[in-house]
């Protein structure tokens, strides 16, 4: 991370390192230990001399073998070439100089004793910062977002970076309703769950004509960025695709994190990849022509990230609340890129949530209606009460098979050794343990009618 004398690189870093479950280092922090006060060096040696120290524990913070956040002086841009030197992601902790200026004023810092020579200063590594960033935030959750390859933001008319050709794959339904994201060939593929299927995959490798350096653009809800994804993940051994949801399901949830997948008949998403996007832009205005029932449907997403979170993130307004849940679900998907461990609290609710589409066939339960339902279970599982879902979702018992619910579950893809494993909600967040199978029969039984 760089940016300014008084961004808060320091503050930030240490909730962006906490997030990812990553250690934090400050440069100048690591200086003062080693050689004392920063002011007193620009005292005694010079500018030129603390450059020199900074560039070193630069660059022993940036060679350490595991992830860091790394906060940098604002001064070491002026030596960027460092930067370009280094394997690492940067980016720019933008501040408004006035805020700067505020917040440092008064204090012992060597460059923040006159406040012309601090704006001249400011203006002068501005254009400095923007050349060697990779992102730009202003906040934690901007940060992660960047870290992530996520933007939330109106839709770019460079959607796709590099020169490669682009091929766009739409939900048909969304084409009635939106412009392409991209001016290129365009695959549709049918609304919801039909998407992703064995059949839809084979049409799609089959119709594209994109090379190695070419890109796959996925536009339209869940299910289309989770075909999409799938397909560029397979196709020609893995090719750059570009997410651009349009739905709440697909913004807050779906489309982040590189998790790919179709369904098979004995259950959903058995068959697929980790395949990160390179690029992610979230547009809330996209959501305008979501209809109420789909909305409603998203909304179990949101209500499962914000028991997670800790926070209501269910009333905010619909673009911070998009951001919020955004920048949570990157957070866990970067401390646990292949659900290995910590990323697994994610599917709170959804191995219950799992076996009641399948036992549906993917036809009778929605998605957001079969979360909602995975829900309740977790929750009473959990001992918490479930009231909270209740009033915000009504999720009502659906009928399914019994027998086939149960069948799908036991096949779900976090059981391991046939052992049944739940992420249940504990009082700091989600964590993954198993069950007796009567208890887990019993709570999917009440998800069932009659």
């Amino acid at each position: 991370m760089v940016g300014f004398m008084g961004a808060g690189k320091s503050t930030i870093g240490r909730e962006v390192a906490s997030r990812l479950g990553r250690p934090f280092l400050d440069v100048d922090d690591e200086v003062e230990r080693a050689e004392g006060p920063i002011w007193e060096i620009f005292a005694k040696q010079g500018e030129s001399a603390f450059r020199e120290l900074e560039a070193r524990f630069v660059r022993d913070a940036c060679s350490r073998r595991e992830p860091s956040v790394i906060a940098v002086g604002g001064g070491a841009i002026e030596t960027r070439h460092l930067l370009d030197e280094l394997d690492v992601f940067t980016i720019h902790l933008d501040v408004d100089v006035d805020v700067a200026w505020a917040r440092v004023s008064g204090s012992r810092r060597p460059l923040a004793q006159d406040e012309a020579e601090f704006r001249e200063r400011y203006a002068r590594r501005q254009p400095l910062y923007e050349e060697v960033a990779d992102g730009t935030a202003r906040d934690a959750d901007g940060v992660v977002l960047a870290a992530g390859g996520v933007t939330v933001s109106a839709m770019p008319p460079d959607l796709v970076p590099g020169p490669g050709q682009a091929e766009l794959v739409a939900d048909e339904r969304v084409l009635e309703l939106h412009q392409p994201p991209v001016d290129a060939r365009t695959l549709k593929v049918p609304a919801g769950e039909e998407a992703k299927t064995v059949a839809t995959a084979e049409r799609l490798w089959r119709q594209l004509r994109l090379d190695r350096s070419g890109t796959l653009v996925a536009f339209g809800g869940g299910c289309t960025t989770d075909v999409a994804g799938f397909v560029a993940a397979t196709y020609l051994r893995g090719i750059d695709w570009v997410a651009a949801p349009t739905t709440l399901v697909g913004q807050v949830d779906a489309a982040i994190g590189g998790k790919t997948a179709i369904n098979l008949t004995e259950g959903k998403n058995l068959v697929g990849a980790f395949h990160w996007p390179v690029r992610t832009v979230i547009d809330p205005q996209l959501m305008k022509t979501l209809p109420d029932e789909q909305r409603h449907e998203g909304m179990a997403e949101v209500v499962k990230t914000g028991l997670l979170a800790g926070e209501p993130l269910w009333e905010l307004p619909d673009d911070e609340l998009v951001r919020r849940c955004a920048a949570f679900k990157t957070a866990v998907c970067l401390r646990d890129p292949h659900d290995r461990g910590p990323r697994q609290v994610l599917n709170l609710g959804h191995t219950f949530a799992h076996a009641l589409e399948a036992a549906a066939e993917y036809e009778t339960v929605s998605h957001g209606r079969a979360v909602a339902l995975g829900l309740l279970a977790a929750l009473r599982l959990s001992g918490h009460p479930t009231d909270l879902v209740e009033e915000i979702l009504a999720p009502e018992p659906v009928r399914v098979d019994r027998d086939r619910a149960w069948q799908a579950l036991e096949r779900d893809k976090k059981s391991t050794g046939g052992e049944l494993r739940l992420v249940l909600l504990g009082d700091d967040g989600g964590f993954t343990t198993s069950l007796p199978g009567s208890d887990v029969r019993r709570a999917l039984d009440e998800l069932i009618a009659d």
